[in-house]
């Protein structure tokens, strides 16, 4: 058994087979999956996992070199918005609509969806590569 990391299978399988620049993303309970894009549901029930728990482990797993965020979160979630900057610091950060982040999940390896019930609490990861020593 593994001893460190996501024990999720399938997230860790998906982690260990992104390349620079694919995306995945990090969704709440409500964001519609497109057709052909694999989704990992991990709803429990309302609120769990919250999705600051889940992009907490994603990113203890996963190079990010850009983040996508719709520009409503701004106005109608600005608590998860604050959290998710903390949580990122200096990587770049796009916003674009509602819309186009639905539109942009098509690119995506997966879409992990979570028991959150906040509205817009939803990301899009841009994998980045390590030729660091750092582990």
């Amino acid at each position: 058994m593994k001893k460190r990391g996501i024990l999720n299978s399938d997230i860790a399988k998906v982690l260990v087979d992104l390349g620079h620049t694919d995306k995945i993303c990090i969704a709440d309970a409500g964001l519609p999956v497109p057709n052909g894009v694999k989704k990992i549901d991990l709803a429990l029930k309302k609120g769990l996992p919250s999705f600051i728990d889940t992009l907490k482990t994603v990113l203890d797993d996963m190079w990010i070199e850009k983040i996508y965020l719709a520009n409503e979160i701004k106005e109608h979630n600005g608590k998860v918005l604050g959290e998710i900057s903390e949580l990122v610091g200096e990587v770049s950060t796009t916003y674009i609509s509602h819309e186009d982040f639905k539109e942009l999940t098509k690119d995506c390896k997966v879409v992990i969806r979570t028991g959150e019930m906040t509205p817009y609490a939803n990301v899009i990861l841009q994998s980045n590569v390590n030729f660091s020593d750092e582990v």
